[in-house]
């Protein structure tokens, strides 16, 4: 598949809010506006093939030592193919230029993050105040069944 990958603009963003919308319905995905999406557009890393978006991935740096995974998503006809596996890959690559140490993910996807070499981690020992600010937006809150991996790079 050949697929590019590469900065989001904020052309992108109704794109990108087409996408990630059923997985946000479904609660997979916290919901993100369009201007929060816009605030942090630089955090994003898209997929696409032929101009067609096939997923997304964000990175959100928490502390000097510490960044987060957040909204990957890919398109159903992508899944299988590598795409995810990349963007996050290239999330990883971006996290260590930048000298983060290491990289989390909260997620429903656990053994898809095992893959790529994150090992599960109790939520509890993320720092709250840094992590848990935008958990009073899920449709799950208080009840948080995701499951928190990290990586150390």
């Amino acid at each position: 598949m050949n697929v590019c990958y590469h900065s989001a603009k904020l052309t992108d963003v109704k794109a990108m809010q087409e996408l990630v919308l059923p997985e946000v319905k479904s609660g997979k995905i916290l919901f993100r506006s369009d201007d929060e999406i816009s605030t942090n557009i630089r955090s994003y890393t898209l997929a696409t093939k032929d101009n067609e978006l096939l997923g997304f991935v964000a990175l959100h740096i928490h502390a000097p030592d510490l960044a987060e995974v957040r909204s990957l998503i890919v398109t159903e006809k992508a899944r299988g193919q590598g795409v995810g596996q990349e963007l996050v890959k290239n999330t990883l690559i971006e996290a260590k230029e930048l000298e983060v140490q290491k990289v989390f993910t909260l997620t429903y996807e656990q053994r898809f993050f095992e893959k790529l070499n994150f090992t599960e981690i109790p939520k509890e020992s993320l720092p709250e105040h840094k992590i848990w600010a935008d958990c009073i937006k899920c449709k799950h809150f208080p009840i948080c069944d995701e499951i928190a991996l990290i990586i150390a790079l």
